[in-house]
Formats: structure tokens, C-alpha cells, sequence
């Protein structure tokens, strides 16, 4: 009897469903159309395109749309298929798509900034655009009437806007890698609304020592991040083309901050720095390290293995000293995120979480549709 052939199990991994290559520049955002086989795309290239799948099963511009200046960023609002699209010299334009998006109407222009704008938001609750530029300001304006009703200087010019939907403080992100709240005077232009507890803990205290996680996980700068709340998994992409899936269930470690000494903590060897130790016992200083996960000052010697500790955000190798190596089990080196290359590498992404698909844009100017169904779930 023939023995019976069990074929291997395929790895769970992003699907790529389709690749738009139009663009003659690089598409600085991109969204998916809900409900609909179709994308939306500003380039570098002053262009703005509304992208619908044909019967062919290859995505055609429906709408292709030339801007007096290249196209740095938008936000498109479903419910009223308002299109705002911030621009290089400091303009945000609005339009209406047409329901079968194959028009776009022109519905008001604002001269928001006077450099690049950076991000700009639609909130309909209140009928506002909201926009910030590379000026150093964010300014909020009246859609209906096209008035600026406020302004606010940054320290910094800022590369990230989040508009609560629930409440709390409108928060943003700045070019030096910091994120705040706005200010008193933001929050007074904007309508006062209880706080609330966040809904999911694990989230919060992720995204705050996110960035500090991303050291010892991905190779470049962290292009996109979000959040599918059915699976409590977070996905993010990186300048290199990686696409990383987090296990959000799983509670995480703070990293230990590190000690100073003027020798090994371990064998008390000096190191080069301390030539009051070196001559009194004779022996040429060390160089310092630091274990990653005790946090100890340590030469090379006493921290010569190499481990992986996930729920530090870890998920690589990285410098432990010799102690902490033998108290780690193969259950704290358990993964808690899953890593994936897009072969371009990432400007910008956009999940849409209905469907499960994943938008990358890249420097190659092609944007990518992604079936995440496999890994998000």
C-alpha cells in the first residue's frame, strides 16, 4: 500500500491581489474605496486618480484630475464623498465624488498654509477641515463657509493628526518623533466632550512604547500603523517594505533603563574610561554594553549570547548578558508578531477592515492591494 502523501502546510501570509503602475511619481496616499472595487490616489506627479477594477480584473483611472501643485496628502469622508487633497504650496481643495465616482466636483479651496501641507482631516460632525504644513501650524476651517476659524503654532511641523471619534483631545505627531494633545487653546475651538476610559488597555499602553519597541524590530523608518480591532491585531509598515502583524493580546514588557557603572557589572572588569581601576589592577579597559533585558552595564565577554525577547518587543536577536540568557524559556521567546516583505518599499498604507484589505503605496510608484485575511485573524 502506497504511503499516504500529507502535503506541507503553506505559510499564512498577505495575499497580493492586484498592482496599479500608472503613476509617473510617487503616490504620497492612497485609500480603498468601502464598498466598492476601487482606489483613490494623489501623487507627486500633481495628479489626483479615482481607480475602479474593469471586468478585465485590472484597475482603470475613472477619474484622472491634474492639481496646480504636486498632491502631498488627503482624506476622503465615505458618507459624503468629500475629497480634501492638501497640496504643496500650502492649499487644501475639497470635492464631491459623484456616486458612481466616475466625477468630481470642486467644493472649496483654502490657502491653509504657506508650505507643504502634511495632513488634512474632514470632520463632519462639525463640518470642518482640518490641515497641518510643514509652517509649523494647524489650522481648522469652516467647509460650508470657507472661513479659517483658528490656528495653532507646533513646535514641530507635524507628519500625524488623529481626530477622537469618541471624545478626548485631537492628538498629532510631530517630525522630532514626538506625539502630544493639543493645547488649551485648540481644545477651546474644539466641542468639549467627556473622557472617556480607553477600550482597550493593551492598546493604549502599546502605542505609547511603540516606538521605542520598533528599535529592535524594524530596519527603517515606520511608514503606517493601524488597528483591526476584530482580531486585536496591529499592523504596521516600515520604509524597507516590511509589513509586521502584533498580537495585541499579549501584555508587554517596559524595557529596563540603562545602568551606569565605570565597570562590568558582572566581572567588574573596568572599562576604558576608568583609568583610576586600569592602574591600580594593571588591566586595559573594556568597552561598555548593555544587556537588553536586565539593563546591567557589561563588557563583551560577560554578554556574548544573543536572544530574542518578544514581549520587550524584540522580536530579533538582540544583546543579553549571560545570566538573563539562561533565564529565558522558549516560552518568552515566543513570537508575538508575524513579518512579511512587500518588495517596495512603503510611502504609505491604508487598511480597510470590512474586506481585510491592506493599500501600500511605494517609492517605486506602485500601489499594492493586499488580501490580509490570512495573517489578520
Amino acid at each position: 500500500m502506497a504511503a499516504e502523501v500529507h502535503p506541507k502546510p503553506q505559510a499564512r501570509k498577505p495575499v497580493l491581489l492586484s498592482k496599479i503602475e500608472a503613476s509617473q511619481d510617487v503616490v504620497n496616499t492612497a485609500v480603498i474605496i468601502p464598498k466598492e472595487d476601487g482606489v483613490i490616489s494623489v501623487s507627486e506627479d500633481r495628479t489626483v486618480r479615482i481607480w475602479l477594477k474593469r471586468d478585465s480584473g485590472q484597475y482603470w483611472p475613472s477619474v484622472y484630475h491634474t492639481m496646480p501643485a504636486p498632491c502631498s496628502c488627503m482624506y476622503f469622508n465615505p458618507e459624503t464623498r468629500r475629497l480634501s487633497v492638501g497640496m504643496d504650496n500650502g492649499t487644501v481643495s475639497d470635492f464631491i465624488l459623484s456616486e458612481d465616482y466616475n466625477k468630481m466636483t470642486p467644493a472649496a479651496t483654502y490657502q491653509a498654509h504657506q508650505g507643504r501641507v502634511t495632513v488634512v482631516l474632514f470632520v463632519l460632525e462639525m463640518e470642518w477641515v482640518l490641515s497641518t504644513g510643514q509652517d509649523k501650524t494647524f489650522t481648522w476651517h469652516c467647509s460650508e463657509s470657507g472661513q479659517r476659524l483658528g490656528s495653532y503654532r507646533t513646535t514641530a511641523w507635524v507628519s500625524g493628526l488623529q481626530y477622537p471619534t469618541r471624545g478626548g483631545s485631537l492628538r498629532h505627531t510631530n517630525n522630532n518623533n514626538e506625539c502630544g494633545q493639543t493645547s488649551k487653546l485648540v481644545q477651546t475651538h474644539l466641542p468639549s466632550t467627556p473622557k472617556h476610559p480607553c477600550a482597550n488597555p493593551c492598546v493604549r499602553d502599546y502605542y505609547t512604547g511603540v516606538g521605542c519597541s520598533y528599535k529592535g524590530v524594524m530596519a527603517e523608518k515606520v511608514q503606517g500603523l493601524c488597528y483591526a480591532p476584530h482580531t486585536r491585531q496591529l499592523i504596521s509598515c516600515s520604509s524597507d517594505g516590511g509589513i509586521v502583524i502584533w498580537n495585541m493580546d499579549v501584555r508587554r514588557q517596559e524595557t529596563p533603563e540603562w545602568l551606569d557603572s565605570d565597570s562590568c557589572q558582572k566581572c567588574e572588569q573596568p572599562f576604558f574610561w576608568n583609568f583610576k581601576q586600569m592602574w591600580d589592577s594593571k588591566k586595559i579597559g573594556l568597552r561598555q554594553h548593555h544587556c537588553r533585558k536586565c539593563g546591567q552595564a557589561v563588557c563583551g565577554k560577560c554578554s556574548s549570547r544573543r536572544s530574542t525577547i518578544p514581549l520587550m518587543g524584540f522580536e530579533f536577536e538582540v544583546r543579553v548578558c549571560d545570566s538573563c540568557y539562561e533565564s529565558i524559556t522558549d516560552e518568552d521567546r515566543a513570537p508575538t508578531a508575524t513579518f512579511h516583505d512587500s518588495k517596495h518599499g512603503i510611502v504609505y498604507m491604508h487598511y480597510e477592515p470590512t474586506r481585510g484589505w491592506l493599500l501600500t503605496s511605494g517609492v517605486d510608484k506602485v500601489i499594492k492591494l493586499w488580501d490580509m485575511t490570512p495573517v489578520v485573524s
